[in-house]
């Protein structure tokens, strides 16, 4: 099995273990639907995506995948506050051209938020940063710089300094190694190749006057 299909099955045992049965989803970036169908089809949930990519929304209505094309910055304001039991953001997180937009209105539409992530804060893309100045090229990272689409370096440090800043209640959190298979205990945001939250919105601070 491939290293994205491992991260992939993955995000969807996690996911299978969080959501339950008959849930209402939306899945941001949600690809060709593989996460919905499974979804739908294991736990009987009401799911729908959003993609700008329409060749993957091809591939969703070919699986029976109720989805939309469309920017997600565009798409996400129509739904009204907690539309959805549950918003996926699974490996769309580094591909976001407006990040904080997209996460506030997720938190905002969804009574819970799911988000995946490659934490680029691993040591080895540290160290090679520090040892060649340059990016670390692997199988998440196959292409230079110059060849690759654009991408926020998201680390799981940076990540809950986001949800101090939003105050976003992280409720669960799992942290898997190098291989994304094997939990990871010691020192996450060093050794932790992929990381999973459960996010929901905290309650507004009253401001005192």
């Amino acid at each position: 099995m491939g290293r994205h299909a491992i991260k992939r099955e993955m995000d969807l045992q996690i996911l299978l273990e969080w959501i339950a049965d008959g849930a209402r989803v939306l899945d941001l970036g949600c690809g060709r639907g593989i996460l919905l169908e499974e979804l739908i089809a294991r736990k009987h949930c009401y799911a729908v995506g959003i993609d700008s990519d329409l060749a993957k929304i091809t591939s969703c209505v070919k699986r029976s995948v109720p989805a939309y094309q469309g920017d997600l910055c565009d798409m996400l304001p129509v739904y009204d506050d907690n539309s959805f039991d549950w918003v996926v953001c699974s490996r769309t997180l580094q591909e976001l051209s407006n990040p904080q937009q997209v996460l506030r209105e997720a938190l905002r539409v969804g009574k819970r938020l799911a988000i995946g992530f490659v934490n680029h804060g691993y040591w080895l893309n540290r160290w090679h940063m520090l040892k060649d100045g340059s990016r670390v090229k692997n199988d998440v990272y196959p292409d230079p710089w110059w060849a690759s689409r654009a991408m926020n370096p998201v680390s799981i440090s940076g990540f809950e300094d986001f949800c101090r800043a939003e105050n976003a209640v992280i409720e669960h959190r799992v942290f898997l190694a190098e291989d994304w298979r094997t939990p990871c205990k010691f020192l996450p945001g060093w050794f932790a190749g992929y990381a999973v939250y459960e996010l929901r919105q905290g309650a507004v601070q009253e401001v005192k006057v």
